[in-house]
């Protein structure tokens, strides 16, 4: 099956195309808000401060909306949050020399972040035939990097025209309109998740999801440490785009990998393997980043260390619809974005501190060491990561031929 095939599926584009025009804002408030506050007179510690309080609050809501939409449904959710999500980035485009408004302004854009990414996952297996959903996931996976490419071009664009104020209202209107295509599709509509029991664990009663998105902390570690890497290197090494070119590269790396992994029409390895090999090879790359090569060099590890990001994000996507109890599918999207998104703030931070007290090698070993340690993890937990009624029926298999 092509990925054009499953493109012409029905609201497959539509739905696609809304989360991600719905997602910009969050990459956008990355360039944006430091660019308008520094325009008003912001110190680096206040900007530092009001990025670090978009993330968290991100991070904080994104569980918590996840499991109001297992709930109640996804257009209940996603269009109020988007609404005030417009306005939290509006208070901070108009009021950008005011602390008390960018601090109330990132945090309410943040913490109503709309759970598009856990909301769509949560949407394949309804939307896509059972023998095409990995191929879905794939393409998730892969189409991401247009958001992390797309966010900063949109705001490049605003500051050109017009002013960094500018350029957050525009994440603000992208927002509600990618919300309003997606809550506006009969399948969005239609979704209804099973009951659920009373328990306030939700998702996190799974051992097998408390390992995966454990492992996946550690990947987010490795993508902080990156962010931070290229800018350092990019400072030490003549070459053309510098620290936003070493990203692109691997934006596309990503990309590359992601279609080429949803290309594949039957995989023989389970999925629980096949997390661990892509692991592995995402340990590998990060490892060799280590070596801080000359900057053709440079490029390629760029593209390698991508190649393998996505696979493991599909193949963590399968697992985690796979592993979540009944009634905690979109929940359980949302606490894997929320660990990965704690993973890539710790790294960046771990990463700065390293970098000047001990140099680029030691600040790289950084994000070898997360991968590594999260694939220790993933290695330790295979066990659970099949579930619970594979299991049963795996053992139920002997008792049967001895029968």
């Amino acid at each position: 099956m092509s990925y054009a095939d499953l493109l012409r599926g029905p609201h497959v584009m539509r739905l696609l195309l809304g989360t991600l025009v719905g997602r910009l804002p969050s990459a956008m408030a990355a360039v944006a808000v430091p660019l308008a506050l520094r325009q008003a007179g912001a110190s680096y510690g206040f900007v530092g401060l009001a990025v670090g309080a978009f993330a968290v609050a991100s991070a904080v809501g994104g569980p918590l909306l996840g499991r109001i939409v297992d709930r109640v449904g996804q257009p209940r959710v996603l269009l109020p949050t988007a609404l005030v999500a417009a306005v939290g980035f509006a208070v901070v485009a108009v009021a950008p020399g005011s602390t008390a408004a960018v601090l109330g302004g990132v945090v309410l854009a943040g913490a109503a972040t709309p759970p598009l990414e856990p909301c769509l996952r949560a949407l394949w297996p309804d939307i896509v035939a059972p023998g095409k959903l990995e191929s879905a996931y794939a393409l998730d996976s892969a189409s991401q990097e247009l958001v992390f490419v797309g966010g900063p071009l949109v705001v490049a664009g605003g500051v050109a025209v017009a002013s960094p104020a500018a350029a957050l209202w525009a994440g603000a209107l992208l927002g509600v309109a990618g919300v309003l295509v997606v809550v506006t599709a009969p399948p969005a509509r239609a979704w209804k998740a099973p009951a659920r029991p009373a328990d306030w664990l939700g998702p996190l009663r799974s051992r097998g999801l408390v390992v995966l998105i454990t492992g996946l902390t550690g990947v987010g570690i490795a993508i902080g440490t990156l962010n931070v890497l290229v800018v350092s290197y990019a400072e030490g090494h003549r070459m053309p785009g510098g620290a936003p070119a070493l990203l692109a590269l691997n934006a596309l790396g990503a990309l590359t990998g992601g279609l080429a992994y949803g290309a594949v029409r039957r995989w023989r390895v389970a999925p629980p393997r096949r997390t661990l090999l892509m692991m592995l090879g995402l340990t590998a790359g990060y490892g060799l980043l280590c070596l801080l090569p000359a900057p053709p060099y440079m490029a390629c590890l760029m593209l390698l260390t991508g190649l393998f990001l996505a696979p493991v994000l599909t193949v963590v996507f399968v697992l985690v619809g796979e592993l979540a109890p009944a009634g905690t599918v979109t929940e359980a999207f949302a606490w894997l974005v929320t660990l990965m998104t704690a993973g890539v703030a710790l790294g960046s931070a771990v990463t700065g501190t390293v970098l000047e007290g001990a140099g680029a090698t030691w600040a790289a070993a950084c994000g070898v060491l997360g991968v590594a340690v999260g694939t220790l993890v993933i290695l330790a937990g295979q066990a659970q990561l099949v579930p619970a009624a594979a299991r049963e029926e795996a053992g139920e298999a002997p008792a049967r031929a001895a029968a």
